[in-house]
């Protein structure tokens, strides 16, 4: 996966290219990139969409650093063998709790209590988090009352909900399209289910209280007279800095690996990569030309 900000994205002489102000290309072996994130002032041309459509890369459309997810092209990344896979994890109900477990067990560093239901666990899971509010809250100074928000409402919350929820959506922009790149589908979730992001928030949640919301605490300490503008450059920051999209996809395998079945192969019918990797005389530890 690439970023890209800041350039007029066409195809020259046959070439997927990003031009910049200056009018220098640079090539994009657009066949070899699964996906490409397209940050604010960037420019698009009929050609290039319809040349990584033909190659299957996922074009998505983000905010900095992928703090919002704003639309997403054709999801050339997903395939059906990893939907499918997907679908027979949360479609099992043994199979669903493993995975459920799993993220409990990544998330609170401890392994989740046995001969609990999904439901069972949505529960603890929900006091553990109310407790982390509050010791949040105390570690920076900040006044709690609880985690209180209206979606249709944002001026109904206080400072430190807005932060909380300006944080949080950040988060859910990035995750999205770690899912959309993973060949995944957001809507099909686990502990969350109904909802078109309900394995985004399930994936985020992962993440949540080691990344932004500390983010989200530490500025409503500060009472910040445009809280959504500063937490949102503030996450903007942390996912840079801890490039946390590469942290993300290779959590989202692990998760579902706790499943214990097998991972889908590559159907033969499948479409190979429209540029494939040169061939190499050593194996995976050498580096070839």
């Amino acid at each position: 996966m690439i970023f890209i900000w800041y350039g007029q994205i066409d195809v020259k002489d046959g070439a997927f290219v990003v031009i910049d102000k200056t009018g220098i290309r640079k090539h994009i072996p657009v066949g070899s990139v699964a996906c490409i994130m397209l940050e604010p002032g960037t420019r698009v041309s009929h050609a290039a969409v319809r040349l990584a459509a033909q190659v299957g890369t996922l074009l998505v459309w983000v905010g900095e650093a992928g703090v919002r997810l704003y639309a997403s092209g054709q999801p050339g990344g997903a395939r059906s063998d990893r939907l499918l896979y997907q679908a027979k994890l949360a479609l099992d109900d043994d199979l669903r709790l493993k995975v459920v477990r799993k993220m409990y067990e990544i998330r609170f560093g401890e392994p989740a209590p046995a001969k609990r239901s999904i439901e069972q666990l949505r529960g603890i899971e929900g006091a553990r988090v109310r407790k982390t509010y509050e010791l949040l809250a105390k570690r920076y100074g900040v006044k709690w009352k609880g985690r209180r928000y209206d979606p249709k409402d944002w001026s109904k919350g206080d400072t430190v909900n807005q932060c909380i929820s300006a944080a949080t959506s950040c988060l859910y922009g990035i995750t999205e399209a770690a899912v959309l790149a993973a060949g995944y589908a957001p809507a099909v979730g686990f502990i969350h289910s109904g909802k078109p992001l309900s394995f985004v928030y399930d994936i985020a949640d992962i993440f949540k209280f080691d990344s932004v919301v500390p983010e989200a605490f530490k500025i409503a300490a500060k009472s910040p007279r445009n809280p959504d503008r500063q937490v949102r450059i503030a996450c903007r920051d942390s996912f840079r800095a801890q490039k946390t999209l590469k942290k993300i996809i290779p959590m989202i395998e692990k998760v579902l690996s706790a499943g214990g079945i097998s991972r889908p192969e590559i159907p033969k019918e499948s479409v190979p990569p429209a540029i494939p990797e040169a061939p190499s005389i050593g194996d995976e530890g050498h580096r070839t030309k």
